[in-house]
C-alpha cells in the first residue's frame, strides 16, 4: 500500500490545472458512495449535475469562479443540508457525505430524476442500475434473482457467459435481497479494473448499517394448490411447498461505526419430475413415464456487516455470511430414477474485510480482503453399478459415489484512484489464491451404457433383457440387436489435492480531454499457474464523446466506443481432474460390447477382457484463451426522463478451450498414434469464436412512481467448440465443427421495472421474451472408435435406406456412408422462450410518521378521508395514506405482495434431446429453467406457473 501511496504523490504533479471542482462522495459510514448525484447551483440558480463514479468520484470541469451551493443524493441517502462553497482558480477539492433516508425525505430530496446522458465512462446508458423499489421488485430467493440478474443482462459476450461480482470480489455467492444496497448491470464495459467481460457483469453491492435502528421480518409462502401442473410430470399435479423466512436488523455501534446483519430459512419440499421410457418388468414392453419424486430442501443463510470510520479519512468494513444446505434427494430428474438419487449436504463461509484511506484531496486507497470456503458430502442412495440406457432412462446405483469436496479461496485487492486536472487514474493489482481437497470415487460400481445403434436405445436394451430370459449366449443376444454398448469402470485412489494461484495488475486513465470528451485508457496484465503462459497483456479503450455540450449547454446525444482484450483462466478443477484421471491415480476402464452384462468383473479381469483405459492430459502448448471486443454505440436523452442506448459489439475470441482425443484410430488404418494403449483425452487451447450483437435499451423513470427498463439484442454467435467438454465427431477432422454457439441465441427482449399506483399498490414486471438456443444432433454412435458416441448423423437421400430416421432435419442416418453429407455441431434449433413474471406489493403504513417525511397534497378524485394529521398512529388514508400518490414514511410498513412465476402459464421446454437413438428425439423432457439438483442450489420445478406469498414487516 505505501507504494501506490508514493506513486499518488510522483503522479499528483504532473498533470496541469484548471477550473476544476473535485471530491468523492460517502455515506455517514465513510463508505464510497457510486451513482450519486451532485449538483451544483451558482447564484443565479443555474444547476450542474454530475454522477460519481464507480469509486465515488465526482468532477465539474471548467467552472466559473464564484458563489455556489453543493447538494448531493442517492438511493435512500442525501445531505442533511446544502453545502455553500466559494469556487477559485485552480483545482478544488470538496468532499460531501451523505446520511440515510429520513434526513432524505427532510430535505425532500427526490430520486424520482431518470439518467441522463454524459460523457463518464461509468454513466453508459447501456448500463442498468437497480435499487430502492427496483430492487424490491426482484425475486426474494436468491438462486430465483441470480437467474432474474442474468436475465436482465442478456446473453453475454463470449463463449462463458455472465459475471456476477459481490462487492467487488468474483466466486462467492449471491447474498440475501435484504442485505444488497445496489445492482449494476453491464457499467463501463471496459474498464481495465475487471478481468470479464463488461456486457454481462453484474455487479451486487451489500448495505452498510444506518444511524438509526431498522429492521424486517418476512415470511413467504407457496403451495402447489396454487400452482398449475408441470406438463412433463404426467397428469397428476407435482406436491410443492415452500416456506421461507426470516429478518434483518442494523443501526450505530457508536457516532462512527454501524451494523447490518440478516438471516433467513428456506424449506421448500419439490418435486423433481421425472420423463422417460421404460420398460414394464413384467412385459418388457417399452412405455413412457412421467412422475416426481419429493425432495426436501433445506438451507439457512446469515451475514452480518459492519462498518467503523476509524479516522476522517479511513473506514474500515467487514462481512461475514454463512449458508448450510441440505438437499436429500440430488440427482433425480429428467431420465434419471430415485435410485440415482444422492443426499448433498453444502457449507459455505464467507468473510471480506475492506479498508478505504482518503490521501489528502485527490487520492484514495483501498484495500480488500476475501476468504471463502465452501464444503460438499455426498451420500449415495444405492450402492451397485449404473445403468444408462441414452434418451430413455437411467437407472441402476448413483455413479457419484460417496465423496467429499473443500475448497478455500483467498483474494486480495489493493486499488489506488488520483483525481487530479482533466485525469482519474485507477491502478491496483489482484491477487488470488485458491486450494481443493477433494475426495470423487466417481463411478468406482461401473456403468452399463446402451446407446442403440440403428434400433433405438430402449430396444437395445429390451432385446437384451428378453433374449437373456430366454437362454441365449451372449453372442447370440448380440445378433439378436441386444447387448450392451458400452462398460465403463474407475479404480484407484480417488483423494486428490491441489492449489492454483493467479495475480491481475491494471492501470486506467480517464482522461476528460474536454468537458464533452472522455478518452479511457488503460491495460491489464494478468498470469497464473497450472499453465505456460505468461503473455496475457490486456489493452483496454474507450471514448466518450457529447458532441455539441458546453460550459452552459447540454448535450443530449453521446457516442461511445471501446476496445479491449478479456482473458480467460484455466480452473483448478481442470487441472485436478487431469491429476486424477492420468492414468496412476485412477484407471478408467472402457470395455466395448461388454458380453458380461449385468455381472461387474473385477478389475484385475478387465485387461483379459479386451478393455482400454482413458488418460486425461494438458496440452504442453495450452495458453489462456482471450477474447478481442470492440464496441460502438449512441445514447440520447429522450423526453420524459429517458434514454435510449444502441450499441453493436464485436466479439472475436481465439485459443478457446476444447478437448481431443489424440490417440483415436486413423481412418483407413485402424491404427492408433500412440499405440494401443487407449484414449488420451488432450484439452487444448486451439477452439474459435465469433459473435455479433445489436443491443438497444432504453430506461425511462418518469417520476418517482414509475420506473423502467427495456433492452433488445440480436445475437449471432459462431464456434468451433462450447468448452472443455466439447470433442469433435472425427478427431482429424474439424469439418462441420464450426457453426453456432451455444450462446447462439438469436432474438431476446426484455421489460422490467416497477410502476406504484395512488393507491400504493406496486406492480413489478419482469418480462423476457427469446429465440431458441442450438443443440446439437447425434447418431448415439462411436464411428471413430474413440469411446465417446458424439458422432453425428448422415443427411440420406434414400428414404428406403436401413436404418433412416424421417425427422424435421430430413433423413437422418445414423450410419453415414463415405461421401454422405454429416450434419453440423449444433445443427438443430430449440424452440423459443416466453416468461412473464409479476409482483404485486401493497404497503399499509401505520405508526408514528418517520422525521422529515413530506406533506402532500389530498389526491384528486380519490377516495382518500381526507388529510393525514400527522402521527395518528392508526392506519393512514387520503393525502399521504395508503390512498395516496406517495404516503408518509411511517414507523412501520406492513407490505403483502404475490409474486408469479410465468403469469400466462406457457410451456417452455428445457434442453432438447438431440440423440437421435431416444424415442424422445427433438423433445423436451423437463420444462427450461429447471435447475439440476446435484448442482448445489435450490431447484423449483414441481410447477409450471407459481404463485407466492409474501408477508414482510419493516421497522
Amino acid at each position: 500500500m505505501r507504494s501506490f501511496i508514493l506513486l499518488s504523490l510522483i503522479l499528483a504533479p504532473v498533470f496541469g490545472q484548471s477550473s476544476t471542482l473535485r471530491g468523492v462522495v460517502t455515506d455517514d459510514s465513510g463508505a464510497l458512495v457510486p451513482g450519486a448525484v451532485v449538483r451544483l447551483i451558482d447564484s443565479s440558480k443555474k444547476e450542474q449535475n454530475a454522477t460519481t463514479d464507480p469509486e465515488g468520484a465526482y468532477a465539474f470541469l471548467n467552472v466559473v469562479v464564484g458563489d455556489y451551493t453543493m447538494q448531493a443524493s442517492a438511493a435512500g441517502l442525501a445531505m442533511a443540508r446544502p453545502q455553500k462553497i466559494v469556487v477559485k482558480p485552480g483545482v478544488q477539492i470538496v468532499n460531501l457525505q451523505l446520511r440515510v433516508a429520513t434526513i432524505t425525505e427532510k430535505i425532500n430530496v427526490s430520486d424520482s430524476a431518470g439518467s441522463s446522458v454524459t460523457a463518464d465512462p461509468s454513466n453508459n446508458a447501456s448500463a442498468l442500475v437497480l435499487r430502492g423499489d427496483d430492487l424490491d421488485a426482484l425475486s426474494d430467493d436468491p438462486t430465483t434473482l441470480e437467474e432474474d440478474l442474468m436475465a436482465l443482462a442478456g446473453p453475454a459476450a463470449g463463449p462463458n457467459g455472465g459475471s456476477i461480482y459481490v462487492d467487488g470480489f468474483s466466486g462467492g455467492q449471491i447474498p440475501s435481497k435484504d442485505s444488497i444496497r445496489e445492482i449494476r448491470i453491464n457499467q463501463n464495459p471496459f474498464s481495465p479494473e475487471y478481468d470479464r467481460l463488461g456486457f454481462g457483469r453484474v455487479e451486487i453491492f451489500t448495505k452498510p448499517g444506518s444511524d438509526k435502528y431498522r429492521g424486517t421480518m418476512f415470511y413467504n409462502f407457496s403451495d402447489a394448490f396454487w400452482n398449475s401442473r408441470n406438463s412433463y410430470g404426467g397428469a397428476e399435479k407435482a406436491p410443492f411447498t415452500l416456506k421461507e423466512y426470516g429478518g434483518n436488523f442494523g443501526g450505530p455501534l457508536s457516532k462512527k461505526a454501524s451494523f447490518f446483519g440478516d438471516v433467513r430459512r428456506d424449506a421448500t419440499d419439490n418435486s423433481s419430475i421425472l420423463n422417460g421410457v421404460s420398460l414394464d418388468p413384467a412385459t418388457l414392453l417399452a412405455s413412457p413415464f412421467a412422475g416426481f419424486y419429493l425432495v426436501p430442501q433445506r438451507m439457512v443463510r446469515a451475514s452480518g456487516r459492519f462498518d467503523d470510520q476509524l479516522s476522517t479519512n479511513n473506514t474500515l468494513t467487514g462481512r461475514y455470511a454463512f449458508s448450510d444446505m441440505d438437499i436429500p434427494g440430488a440427482g433425480i430428474g429428467s431420465f434419471s430414477l430415485a435410485s440415482r438419487g444422492y443426499d448433498v449436504k453444502t457449507r459455505t463461509n464467507t468473510l471480506q474485510l475492506s479498508n478505504t484511506t482518503v490521501i489528502g484531496s485527490s487520492a484514495v486507497n483501498e484495500v480488500r480482503f476475501q476468504y471463502f470456503h465452501v464444503s460438499a458430502h455426498d451420500q449415495v442412495f444405492t450402492i451397485g453399478p449404473a445403468l444408462q440406457v441414452a434418451g430413455s432412462f437411467s437407472g441402476g446405483g448413483s455413479p457419484v459415489g460417496n465423496g467429499s469436496d473443500a475448497q478455500s479461496s483467498y483474494e486480495l485487492q489493493e486499488y489506488v484512484s488520483i483525481s487530479h486536472g482533466k485525469h482519474t487514474i485507477r491502478f491496483g493489482a489482484r491477487l488470488r489464491g485458491l486450494t481443493d481437497d477433494s475426495v470423487v470415487p466417481q463411478n468406482f460400481n461401473g456403468t452399463f451404457t446402451f446407446n442403440g445403434g440403428s434400433i433405438g436405445s430402449i430396444e437395445q436394451y429390451r432385446r437384451t433383457l428378453f433374449y437373456a430370459s430366454q437362454g441365449y449366449t451372449p453372442t447370440q443376444i448380440r445378433n439378436f440387436g441386444g447387448g450392451a454398448s458400452q462398460f465403463t469402470i474407475n479404480a484407484g485412489n480417488p483423494a486428490v489435492s491441489g492449489g492454483q494461484f493467479d495475480a491481475g495488475l491494471f492501470v486506467g486513465d480517464d482522461w476528460r480531454v474536454k468537458p464533452n470528451l472522455t478518452v479511457s485508457l488503460g491495460a491489464r496484465y494478468e498470469t497464473q499457474t497450472n499453465i505456460h503462459d505468461s503473455r496475457d497483456f490486456a489493452p483496454r479503450i474507450g471514448v466518450a464523446w457529447a458532441p455539441g455540450s458546453g460550459v452552459n449547454r447540454k448535450s443530449k446525444t453521446v457516442i461511445r466506443g471501446g476496445f479491449g482484450m478479456f482473458y480467460d483462466r484455466f480452473s483448478l478443477a481442470s487441472t485436478i481432474a487431469t491429476e486424477r484421471y492420468n492414468g496412476t491415480q485412477v484407471q478408467q476402464y472402457v470395455a466395448t460390447n461388454p458380453d458380461f452384462f449385468p455381472n461387474v468383473p473385477s478389475i484385475a479381469s478387465l485387461n483379459g477382457l479386451q478393455s482400454t483405459q482413458i488418460v486425461q492430459r494438458i496440452s504442453g502448448s495450452l495458453r489462456a484463451p482471450y477474447i478481442m471486443q470492440s464496441a460502438i454505440g449512441v445514447e440520447r436523452q429522450l423526453p420524459a426522463n429517458t434514454t435510449i442506448a444502441i450499441t453493436y459489439a464485436n466479439s472475436h475470441g481465439l485459443h478457446v478451450f476444447r478437448s481431443r482425443n489424440i490417440n483415436a484410430p486413423v481412418p483407413g488404418s485402424g491404427l492408433s498414434p500412440y499405440g494401443p494403449g487407449g484414449p488420451i483425452f488432450l484439452i487444448e487451447s486451439a477452439g474459435l469464436y465469433n459473435q455479433n450483437q445489436l443491443i438497444v435499451n432504453v430506461n425511462t423513470k418518469v417520476n418517482k412512481n414509475v420506473s423502467l427498463n427495456g433492452s433488445y439484442m440480436e445475437n449471432r454467435a459462431m464456434s468451433n467448440t462450447d468448452g472443455l467438454g466439447t470433442f469433435p465427431a472425427n478427431q482429424y477432422s474439424l469439418d462441420g465443427e464450426y457453426g453456432p454457439a451455444s450462446t447462439d441465441v438469436r432474438h431476446r427482449a426484455t421489460l422490467a421495472g416497477s410502476v406504484n399506483s395512488r393507491w400504493n399498490i406496486r406492480v413489478s414486471p419482469l418480462m423476457v421474451l427469446q429465440s431458441g438456443p442450438p443443440f446439437d444432433i447425434i447418431s448415439g454412435q462411436d464411428v471413430y472408435g474413440t469411446t465417446l458416441f458424439n458422432s453425428r448423423p448422415g443427411l440420406a437421400t434414400d428414404p428406403n435406406q436401413t436404418g433412416v430416421l424421417r425427422t424435421v432435419y430430413g433423413l437422418l442416418d445414423p450410419n453415414p456412408s463415405p461421401g454422405e453429407t454429416v450434419l453440423a455441431r449444433n445443427y438443430g434449433r430449440s424452440p423459443g422462450l416466453v416468461r412473464v413474471n409479476l409482483r404485486v406489493a401493497k404497503t399499509f403504513g401505520f405508526g408514528q410518521a418517520r422525521e422529515g417525511s413530506p406533506t402532500q397534497a389530498p389526491p384528486q378524485g380519490g377516495g382518500g378521508g381526507g388529510q393525514n394529521r400527522g402521527n395518528a398512529g392508526v392506519f393512514s388514508g387520503g393525502a399521504g395514506g395508503i390512498l395516496g400518490a406517495t404516503p408518509v414514511a411511517r414507523r412501520f410498513n406492513f407490505i403483502v405482495s404475490m409474486q408469479v412465476e410465468n403469469l400466462l402459464n406457457h410451456n417452455n421446454p428445457g434442453p432438447i434431446i438431440g440423440n437421435i437413438t431416444s424415442p424422445l428425439f427433438g423433445q423436451a423432457n423437463q420444462p427450461a429453467g429447471a435447475r439440476d439438483l446435484g448442482g448445489g442450489g435450490f431447484s423449483e420445478s414441481a410447477n409450471n406457473r407459481r404463485l407466492e406469498l409474501q408477508l414482510r414487516l419493516n421497522f
